[in-house]
């Protein structure tokens, strides 16, 4: 299938995708804040630079954007009908990325909490449902598990 823009402006939209405080992110980080919650931003210290490492509660956070980290099942994590093998290629990256990061905050002893862009934009939407994620994350921060995906 063709593209529907041509090179340049596909890769000028491209261009403007950010990796860092996106509004996802952003969101996450005021409602963490307001609830007590205190961090540190991009950590190189800690394996992956999670968007947020909260140190009291040895953990890494990582807000995972459904499109670029393949999220199972998740209407967000469409597959671009363009240049179709480089696109797997990529998420395909990401993915083995992803892993490898896990692996190491495991070894590490580091706590691994991934929240999915799409659980984001529902909290906003939904009050319920933001209690909800609050309380499990809450939850998280202050149990012995070592991982949670939500």
């Amino acid at each position: 299938m063709a593209d529907r823009i041509t090179p340049e402006q596909r890769s000028r939209n491209m261009k403007m995708v950010k990796g860092k405080n996106t509004k996802p992110e952003m969101y996450l980080r005021q409602l963490l804040f307001s609830r007590g919650f205190r961090y540190r931003i991009h950590s190189d210290k800690i394996p992956g630079h999670p968007d947020m490492w909260l140190k009291k509660y040895n953990t890494a956070v990582f807000v995972h954007g459904c499109f670029w980290h393949r999220h199972y099942g998740c209407k967000y994590a469409s597959t671009p009908q363009t240049r179709e093998t480089f696109w797997k290629e990529k998420f395909q990256r990401n993915q083995e990325r992803d892993v490898a990061v896990k692996k190491q905050l495991k070894s590490q002893g580091i706590k691994c909490l991934i929240v999915w862009e799409c659980t984001l934009k529902t909290m906003q939407k939904d009050s319920v449902v933001k209690g909800d994620v609050e309380a499990r994350i809450e939850e998280f921060f202050n149990s012995d598990k070592k991982y949670l995906e939500i």
